[in-house]
């Protein structure tokens, strides 16, 4: 026998017969590595009762979908119990089974089902795609945020800004996508226009969504600021400034500008001054001598002139018979927006100073039968006249003509103003000053909303009041002694908006 014949090739050969070795006599250290193969086994050479006990692949019959299994020292067919591939829907499966995974294309997740609920395989990170909302410096607010990864559950805004603690505010999304109404803690809201503020999210599986930011924004300057309500309110006593900073833009502002108040009449009989002019436009509300307000305004990021008239000044003489009318108010300005002045009330019309009454935002009143002065459209009234000697009429009010003279020395009263609710508090603005009557008789009452009163019998003239438009009183002779017309009241310019 050759050597160099192996074994295989015996027995292929048939050489030597399988009989011929002893059971076990051949290993498989024995043989040479690929010395046995397919071809040398002859078809059906091997069937089961040849296998060792285990080594059999168990009959297919019966098995069909199921997979071969082993526990390390047997196999066996085992039944698979669970779909095998992740159901991708955007809605829940119907009739899960235990260990079943679906990818929720809605809230893009991955879910497991537990036998009783799908719960999530990984926590979902949120993000933060867009803030909305405008965020004023000094102001309450709130903003919203459009993202993913909410998940419509509780959620964490956390803001945190150079100067400050990080600031919590736990809050229920509206959505998967959407966080509404956030609102800004003071802390935040407080912080000087310019400053960025970070702004994180954590979600109910406590993932935390990348910074994005937002920069606190400057607010309108100028004047007195309050607010009421919604609006923010400034109010002007004094000429100055109204500024619209950069990036701000206001719509449906409401004003209300009021101009000085027209001087009463010199003395003997002198009339009332007429209000300044009363203009607004808050809504509900009138402006002088109109039944509606006026429109509503928009203004863009810029400077705005705002001037407050003065008071008009009451009628004096040098001469031995000091029966000069009075002087009418200046107007009052806010950007494009203008207020005439109160017309001055008319002196004694028998002396050589009496002028006589002026128009303007309301006319002034006529004096010892003259005839009272017209108001402007849409800003005021017309003043009264005199029907008899040593009487004077009075000032045309914001929403009241003035009152003719009832008589021989009888004053006739000054028109009342109108009320606003502009800066919260509801306050009566622009009545026409009283007129006179000389010596003992009756005094001409001042129009409500600052109008001053006049004098007779003794009584003295009043001013009208500061920052109403009020008209000043009419001036008279008591037992000789002359009281001279007095001063309007000042203007004011009031605005209000919602940032």
């Amino acid at each position: 026998m050759s050597k160099a014949r192996d074994l295989a090739d015996l027995l292929a050969d048939g050489v030597v017969g399988s009989g011929e070795v002893a059971d076990g006599s051949i290993t498989e250290a024995k043989l040479a590595s690929g010395a046995v193969t397919n071809a040398k086994i002859a078809s059906g050479a091997v069937d089961a009762g040849k296998l060792a006990s285990g080594a059999a692949v168990p009959t297919q019959s019966g098995h069909s979908g199921k997979y071969l299994t082993t526990d390390g020292s047997t196999t066996s067919w085992a039944t698979i119990n669970i779909d095998d591939e992740i159901i991708i829907s955007s809605s829940e499966p119907s009739s899960p089974i235990q260990g079943q995974v679906w990818y929720d294309t809605t809230l893009d997740l991955l879910k497991a089902y537990d036998g009783t609920n799908w719960n999530k395989v990984s926590p979902v990170i949120p993000t933060i795609s867009a803030i909305s909302g405008i965020v004023y410096t000094g102001v309450s607010g709130s903003i919203s945020l459009t993202g993913t990864g909410f998940l419509g559950q509780s959620c964490t805004v956390t803001f945190s800004a150079s100067g400050i603690t990080s600031q919590n505010v736990s809050v229920t999304a509206s959505s998967d996508t959407s966080i509404t109404g956030i609102s800004i803690p003071s802390a935040v809201y407080n912080l000087t226009g310019g400053t960025q503020v970070n702004v994180t999210v954590t979600n109910a599986d406590n993932g935390q969504s990348p910074s994005s930011n937002f920069t606190i924004s400057q607010v309108p300057t100028g004047g007195t600021v309050t607010t009421t309500g919604s609006y923010r309110v400034h109010t002007f006593t004094s000429s100055s400034n109204f500024v619209v900073p950069s990036g701000v833009s206001l719509s449906n502002v409401e004003y209300l500008v009021i101009a000085g108040g027209g001087g009463g009449g010199g003395s003997y009989n002198g009339a009332g001054g007429g209000a300044g002019g009363y203009r607004t436009s808050v809504v509900g509300q009138t402006s002088g001598g109109n039944s509606s307000a006026e429109s509503r305004i928009s203004l863009s990021p810029g400077t705005y002139t705002v001037t407050i008239g003065s008071g008009g000044a009451g009628g004096d003489s040098s001469n031995s018979s000091p029966s000069s009318g009075g002087s009418s108010g200046s107007n009052s300005v806010f950007g494009s927006i203008t207020s005439i002045g109160g017309g001055a009330g008319q002196g004694n019309g028998r002396t050589i100073n009496s002028g006589s009454s002026q128009s303007g935002g309301s006319g002034g009143g006529g004096s010892d039968s003259g005839s009272g002065a017209s108001g402007t459209a849409g800003q005021g009234t017309a003043g009264g006249s005199s029907n008899a000697g040593d009487s004077g009429a009075g000032g045309g009010g914001a929403g009241q003509v003035g009152a003719n003279t009832s008589g021989s020395r009888t004053g006739g009263d000054g028109g009342n103003g109108l009320s606003s609710n502009i800066t919260g508090t509801t306050t009566t603005r622009g009545g026409g000053g009283g007129g006179s009557s000389r010596d003992t008789g009756t005094v001409g009452a001042g129009g409500s909303g600052g109008g001053g009163r006049g004098s007779g019998n003794g009584t003295a003239p009043l001013d009208g009041t500061a920052n109403t438009g009020g008209g000043g009183g009419g001036g008279t002779n008591y037992n000789g002694s002359p009281q001279y017309g007095k001063n309007g009241g000042s203007g004011i310019v009031i605005v209000r908006y919602q940032l």
